[in-house]
């Protein structure tokens, strides 16, 4: 949520922010370099949070592979970031559910590590908040990660549906959404 917090308020949309019940999440609509955008918060719990993304997907008419999942990642340690195009959810239960409800697994995904946790469940590690010295870093990491989004979108950079390792494809029309993961900081 911090991602894609940080890309509507360089985007200058961050007051844009609206509830859309069709779609059980908050939407912006934007344009980066003449891209059509639309941001997605879905407001379900994580391990169903791709029916809120599929609704999205058919209201707005979006291919699958124009789809960029954001999520924390516990398998990278907090600062790391990476895309993964396409392929498995990794035991990542809201990617699960993207893939689930889109019948597909070709959406690339900006993995966002927060590290495992020391001495916490996973479960409350992934829903608390971040300690004085993790926000340092996630600062860095928001830059970063948002740098990474907007050059995805301005070379309209998202891979071809043929590309992902693995993907299978689906079909439906064309902008391109944002999601990200709810119930975690990043």
């Amino acid at each position: 949520m911090s991602v894609l917090g940080a890309l509507a308020a360089r985007l200058g949309v961050a007051d844009r922010w609206r509830g859309d019940k069709h779609v059980s999440g908050e939407v912006i609509l934007s344009e980066v370099a003449q891209t059509h955008v639309v941001l997605l918060r879905p407001r379900l719990l994580m391990n169903i949070n791709g029916v809120s993304v599929a609704k999205a997907a058919a209201k707005y008419g979006i291919k699958p592979e124009h789809i960029l999942l954001v999520h924390d990642e516990l398998d990278k340690p907090l600062g790391k970031i990476a895309i993964k195009h396409g392929g498995s959810a990794r035991g990542h239960n809201g990617v699960r559910s993207c893939v689930d409800c889109l019948h597909t697994d070709v959406m690339p995904r900006l993995r966002v590590g927060i590290g495992r946790p020391e001495g916490q469940t996973v479960e409350r590690h992934v829903l608390g908040r971040f300690s004085t010295e993790e926000k340092k870093v996630l600062n860095s990491v928001l830059v970063q990660s948002v740098d990474i989004l907007l050059s995805q979108l301005s070379q309209q950079g998202l891979p071809s549906p043929s590309s992902p390792a693995g993907g299978r494809q689906a079909a439906q029309k064309t902008p391109l959404p944002l999601t990200a993961e709810p119930n975690s900081e990043t």
